[in-house]
């Protein structure tokens, strides 16, 4: 959340700095991302006002502007579209600076001199629009400079709340929680004074779901004129809050979801049937939201209708048809209140996410929905004139969060916090954040919870509040006092830990599921191995011991794919039951598109996306000698099967699941496993420091034609043998068959670096080398250098 500062010192200004300020807000919990300034740094840019614009005599596209900055009258060419005279805009005078490090000069466009330039938006790093210059409101004096007429020294505050703190989504909140910091008063903000009824004109409202909607409050406005425009006061604040003006309504419904945390929706009431009815949608239904997106409802979303159809997602977005539009006359007003539990995940569910849905997720103060909806028609008529009618309140009061009674014993402060405060300290930390002291004895008090406070209800909670508003780092830290003798660790045993967060850090996620599995799957997945079969299995599912811990991870993607999840990455470790032998194992399953859906591509993963997970994993079996054969299973499909070797002896297989398996199992596929022991990650070589050699390395490229049958492992690994002692790599680059190569060869494209660390390698060494590659890969592969 954007919170600027000027508009956050409106309501609350204690004698501090931006910088204490947002430390105080850190250490109240609300992490700050970061704090920018309203504007790029720039100067020598004033308030002037273009008094001509006629065309330039040698291009059609710029004009020649005469300007009045204040105190002179300067010649300027400009090829803006907006250029006109009459409007006040932003003029960079010669010798300006900009926050790129550009600097304004006197020039000379196709004859015409310039002395200066009009700034639009974004070269002064207010917003985006590059559309044209910037047009500025009328009444700023000429000559001002900028930042000072625009406040572009404002700061803007950028706060990551935690889920339960959705009371501070608000200047309103972030106002309470600095005033107590301070030691000020609560604070007040603009009076907000109830507007009195001119018509008598109200729109019927029905709660069919007062579950989900106990509370909704309406208003009918009549005779609006929408064409008028925001206030700069309230588009300067939308924006620098990273909203969009749209239009009067819209700006004014975003203006207090910011200032109040009420999210708010204004209807075009000419275009509702009847009366409002919130319900829960029928599966089917359609709605179109005002970004244009058609959505088929479900039956577990809320809505807001009338008697015809769906007029908006309750608490997400509205519907197109019955948005206000340039041709508005009369408006109506919604402020409601729902349930966090009917709105969470709904928006999600279809690809949305917007700042109405993100505040009633997280709870949105229930007592708030009258005290919006007059903000909203004093702004809307002082904006847009009309009429109102009065405020119309369908409530039901039972199905309405009740406030939580707390106790807060006194020798729990001390028990808990291992501090000893004052009664009136706590009363007046507890007090200004909102709560009502109900009673108060000698053994403690009872407070009732605000009802913007959803997240208070026991004891705890008061005293987290108590330790934050006195400040952690100034908690007196008690040591626990224990005898704890050091264990020893192997360091040379890989910790399991690390395996399991190197596949978490490429995209998978852990599972357990049982080791018990259902026999038919067991028989598909490992026919060849005897299973030992439970005496007394829970249920016929779980009649067997898993000898392979793919049995439970195709179950996972079978569960998954179900539920139409188009992309799997899942682990687990465990033991598999061969026998006499229960070995510890880690296995993947891989299935779907290569990276989470998005401009990028989608790519389906393939066997060398997971033979790379699988290489990133043996990487932690430092000193052991890796390498990976043809091999054969009988649940991976032939001709994309791997047997993993460590040290020479087998360790685990990776491979496509044949095609039998995927339809025994009900599976889509292509689906890519593996399964490796965890004995191969025992005795891992110590890591050690090894001086970096000064001496340049020296890199040859070499393509060699060979039968499409050799496997490219043994030659590159015979090449490197044969390069010499100063070989340090080679890498495989390519492997190509096609135009240019016979029929039956590939092409074998690879690299190997020399380097020393005594001396330079000369090109005669070098070449020898060469040659000797090629002789070995010709003795051994027949394998030639191409042409």
């Amino acid at each position: 959340m954007n919170v600027v500062e000027s508009w956050l010192r409106s309501w609350v200004n204690p004698d501090i700095s931006t910088d204490e300020m947002v430390a105080q807000l850190t250490m109240a919990g609300l992490e700050v991302d970061g704090v920018e300034s309203a504007a790029d740094d720039f100067s020598k840019v004033v308030v002037a006002e273009i008094l001509s614009a006629e065309k330039h005599p040698e291009a059609d596209k710029l004009q020649v502007c005469s300007v009045n900055d204040g105190t002179d009258t300067v010649q300027i060419v400009c090829g803006a579209p907006n250029a006109r005279a009459g409007i006040k805009v932003a003029l960079a005078q010669v010798g300006a600076k900009f926050a790129d490090g550009f600097k304004i000069k006197k020039a000379k466009l196709r004859g015409v001199e310039s002395f200066g330039m009009l700034c639009s938006a974004k070269e002064l790093g207010i917003s985006d629009d590059h559309e044209g210059i910037m047009e500025l409101p009328a009444d700023l004096a000429l000559g001002t400079d900028l930042r000072d007429a625009l406040n572009l020294d404002d700061k803007i505050i950028d706060i990551d709340l935690t889920p339960n703190r959705g009371d501070c989504l608000s200047i309103r909140g972030i106002a309470r929680e600095v005033a107590v910091f301070n030691a000020l008063p609560a604070p007040t903000g603009p009076e907000i004074e109830a507007v009195e009824a001119s018509i008598e004109d109200t729109f019927n409202v029905e709660l069919s779901a007062p579950d989900a909607c106990p509370r909704y409050v309406g208003r009918v406005i009549k005779n609006v004129d929408v064409t008028k425009p925001s206030p700069a006061w309230m588009v300067e604040r939308l924006e620098r809050s990273g909203l969009r003006s749209i239009d009067p309504v819209v700006d004014i419904t975003n203006y207090i979801m910011l200032e109040l945390g009420q999210p708010m929706h204004g209807f075009d009431l000419d275009t509702l049937k009847g009366g409002i009815n919130v319900r829960m949608a029928k599966a089917g239904e359609q709605l179109t939201l005002l970004d244009g997106q058609e959505v088929i409802l479900k039956d577990n979303v809320l809505l807001i209708a009338d008697e015809a159809r769906p007029l908006a997602m309750a608490g997400i977005m509205g519907g197109e048809d019955t948005g206000v539009s340039a041709t508005t006359k009369n408006v109506f007003f919604e402020s409601a209140w729902f349930n966090p539990i009917a709105i969470a995940g709904r928006a999600r569910s279809f690809g949305l996410h917007t700042d109405s849905s993100h505040r009633f997720e997280r709870g949105v103060d229930p007592a708030l929905a009258e005290l919006a909806i007059e903000r909203a028609t004093a702004l809307l008529l002082d904006i847009c004139g009309g009429e109102a009618g009065p405020v119309e309140i369908t409530e039901v009061e039972d199905n309405l969060p009740k406030q939580a009674t707390i106790t807060l014993r006194k020798h729990r402060i001390k028990d808990l916090l291992n501090l000893e405060l004052a009664d009136d300290e706590v009363e007046r930390m507890l007090t200004g954040l909102g709560l009502e002291m109900t009673a108060r004895s000698s053994e403690g008090w009872i407070f009732k919870a605000p009802s913007w406070r959803f997240d208070m209800e026991i004891e705890e909670d008061l005293l987290e509040e108590l330790a934050r508003l006195y400040g952690y780092n100034n908690v007196p830290i008690t040591a626990p006092v224990a005898s704890l003798a050091p264990k020893a660790q192997d360091e040379s045993k890989v910790a399991l830990s690390a395996l399991q967060n190197q596949l978490l850090n490429l995209g998978y996620q852990e599972v357990i599921t049982y080791s018990f599995v259902p026999e038919k799957v067991q028989a598909v997945m490992d026919p060849d191995v005897e299973v030992t079969k439970l005496a007394n299995p829970i249920t016929n599912e779980l009649a067997v011991m898993r000898t392979t811990l793919w049995s439970g991870l195709v179950q996972t993607l079978e569960y998954n794919q179900k539920r139409q999840q188009g992309r799997v990455r899942i682990m687990e470790t465990g033991l598999a039951f061969r026998g006499d032998e229960q070995p510890r194992c880690i296995a993947g399953l891989a299935y779907g598109t290569r990276l989470p859906k998005g401009w990028f591509g989608n790519d389906d993963v393939d066997f060398y996306d997971v033979k790379a997970d699988v290489e990133a994993l043996l990487a932690h079996s430092r000193g052991h000698e890796v390498s990976f054969v043809a091999g054969s299973h009988k649940a991976l499909h032939p001709g994309q099967t791997a047997q993993v070797l460590v040290d020479g002896k087998p360790a685990g297989y990776l491979g496509a699941l044949h095609p039998s398996v995927l339809q025994a199992l009900d599976l889509k596929g292509p689906v890519f496993v593996f399964e490796l022991r965890l004995d191969a990650f025992d005795h891992a070589q110590l890591a050690q420091a090894k001086p970096l050699s000064k001496y340049p390395e020296t890199s040859r490229d070499l393509a060699i034609i060979a039968d499409q049958h050799t496997p490219v492992a043994p030659m590159l690994a015979s090449a490197q043998q044969a390069a010499g002692e100063f070989a340090t790599k080679v890498t495989l680059f390519d492997v190509y068959q096609g135009k240019g190569v016979q029929e039956g060869k590939k092409s074998i494209a690879f690299g190997l670096t020399w380097q020393s660390d005594e001396r330079t390698l000369n090109d005669d060494e070098i070449n020898a080398a060469v040659e000797s590659v090629l002789s070995t890969l010709k003795a051994d592969y027949q394998a030639v250098l191409r042409g």
